[in-house]
């Protein structure tokens, strides 16, 4: 059974975070800048919050909220679900499906390690799939 840990070190443990004061706009900007969904909203340290695209679209745009002066504090998720390296990704899978998020913090010992995306699970698990298609294939045609 595939680990989150897997991901992370396929993907590496790069994170992103902002402060709760930064603009939604420049935290938008951070996202596009490194081509990801959310970032994370640090404190002192600990984890505040989470901003994704979707907190922007529906708690800034669709409230016509400026961007410019509206703060990640005000409209980012506050409760976050975080993982452990050890963690299926079937259990990350459901976590995801449930809760409806699609980013996952990995902590480590009180520690961010990583941010696993729906998007990551979901390439893993295709990539996995397809080599065990190939295998049975092989095997099954008499191809080695």
């Amino acid at each position: 059974m595939a680990r989150v840990a897997e991901i992370l070190a396929a993907k590496g443990g790069a994170v992103h975070s902002t402060g709760p004061e930064t603009s939604a706009y420049d935290a938008i900007a951070r996202m596009v800048e490194k081509s990801v969904g959310s970032v994370l909203v640090t404190e002192g340290g600990a984890i505040a919050g989470i901003f994704t695209e979707r907190d922007y679209l529906r708690r800034v745009l669709l409230k016509d909220l400026d961007p410019r002066t509206t703060r990640v504090r005000d409209v980012m998720t506050p409760r976050i679900v975080c993982v452990e390296p050890t963690r299926s990704l079937e259990d990350c899978m459901s976590i995801m499906t449930q809760q409806r998020f699609r980013h996952l913090p990995v902590v480590v010992d009180g520690r961010v390690a990583g941010v696993i995306s729906i998007g990551d699970l979901v390439k893993y698990l295709s990539a996995e799939r397809e080599v065990e298609l190939r295998y049975l294939t092989e095997y099954i045609t008499g191809r080695t």
